[in-house]
């Protein structure tokens, strides 16, 4: 059956995806939109323009905005729809997405700053937590429409005054809350001290903290894609992933599997963004940072583009801040092999300072630079990790596991 929507960029009607009835996808700006002098495109990979965007041009960005794996099978089956239909799952829960985009059936009205939310006293949070195993993003819940990519338990959330709301029809959200409920234990510390640990070195990185409810954890994440403005109150920052930009759906993540490589997202980089120096050297900042704590899962939905409105002149794109850092070397039964190689070397436990080398090669920055950074980063995680690590039972075994990596890339760049 043929079904449309209309696709949003902050209160703009930019385009319709379209799906014919042979189940075939297909993309097209708004003409209104393509000629206003202020347009911009959703994506690096659809830039704008008059003709179609076929299936295979346009699913890396639409595909991309929708939960991936077990928990995208069991929002379907939540919902009454299949796993594999983008357009029919974006129709139900692409009300409140990543980044600045909206979609709503034809006829339906266009997206207002006037929202509404749902207040969650301890009791309710707690309950609503529980359910996320069962009810992945709580799709199918009267007047939830949320939608976040990625295969972890999390619901997006509005903080305001200390107290958690559910964002209803809709409505911009200020947070990303992810419970510790999960196959990992201590995932939300581990988390925390990750992120903190990147903010304390100095790499931009999104703002958390830890809370509880009950005998759950969660982590509180604030989201670099929302702004507040002092007129127009809570504002949607556009966004996109890396595979988004290049075209990649999101089965395509890892480098192994046709993801993006370090050498790609350099190269993205130096194309889409407004200072692409600055911003390669964030970047591979991040890569020797992951390495340092024994990130091996920091694949190309991992890192974002960030758009920042103005006049077309004082539009910039950048590096947006690091965002899901997780030590996944303190679970013994997760892989080693790393999702973006460094080097060409994909085990993170053969890397040598020969592939630090191939690292600069691949940034197109200098050798010398690339080592000095390392030892410095890993110096500074050193100095700093004691301070924020939280008081928590897990807390120390996972310190003690970044500690003991760092330690070893200074003793390794000591040989040279």
């Amino acid at each position: 059956m043929a079904r449309e929507l209309n696709v949003y960029l902050y209160e703009h009607l930019v385009g319709k995806l379209t799906q014919d009835n042979h189940g075939e996808i297909s993309f097209k700006y708004d003409e209104k939109w393509t000629s206003e002098p202020a347009a911009i495109p959703l994506s690096q990979s659809l830039p704008l323009r008059s003709q179609v965007f076929t299936r295979r041009e346009c699913i890396g960005f639409f595909n991309g905005i929708l939960p991936e794996g077990k928990k995208r099978e069991v929002v379907a089956r939540n919902l009454g729809i299949s796993a594999n239909n983008d357009v029919k799952m974006l129709e139900k829960i692409g009300g409140e997405c990543a980044g600045a985009v909206t979609f709503l059936l034809p006829g339906q009205p266009a997206p207002s700053r006037n929202s509404e939310y749902n207040t969650l006293d301890a009791g309710e949070l707690a309950n609503k937590l529980r359910q996320l195993p069962r009810q992945p993003l709580l799709a199918g819940e009267k007047h939830i429409r949320l939608s976040l990519a990625g295969a972890q338990d999390k619901i997006a959330v509005y903080l305001s005054d200390g107290q958690l709301k559910l964002p209803l029809d809709g409505a911009p959200s200020t947070h990303i809350l992810k419970p510790a409920i999960s196959d990992f234990d201590a995932i939300a510390v581990n988390e925390f001290i990750c992120m903190r640990l990147a903010k304390a070195v100095g790499l931009p990185a999104a703002n958390v903290q830890l809370g509880r409810v009950e005998d759950i954890d969660y982590l509180l994440i604030e989201r670099y894609d929302r702004a507040t403005d002092p007129i127009d109150g809570l504002r949607r920052l556009h966004q996109e992933d890396f595979c988004q930009a290049l075209g990649l759906a999101s089965i395509n993540k890892y480098e192994d599997e046709g993801g993006p490589t370090i050498a790609d997202s350099v190269e993205l980089l130096r194309h889409a963004c407004t200072t692409p120096v600055l911003d390669i050297i964030r970047f591979v900042d991040a890569i020797i940072f992951n390495y340092l704590i024994g990130n091996n899962d920091a694949h190309g939905k991992n890192f974002s583009l960030l758009y920042l409105e103005g006049p077309p002149q004082r539009r910039t794109t950048q590096l947006a801040p690091l965002y899901d850092l997780v030590s996944t070397a303190y679970y013994p039964e997760l892989s080693a092999m790393m999702a973006m190689k460094i080097g060409g070397e994909a085990n993170s436990m053969l890397v040598l300072l020969k592939h630090f080398d191939k690292l600069a090669d691949d940034a197109k920055l200098g050798k010398s630079m690339i080592k000095t950074r390392t030892q410095e980063l890993a110096r500074l995680c050193l100095s700093r990790l004691s301070d924020i690590t939280p008081d928590h039972e897990d807390a120390a075994k996972i310190a003690k596991i970044i500690r003991h990596r760092c330690e070893s890339t200074i003793d390794m760049f000591g040989r040279l």
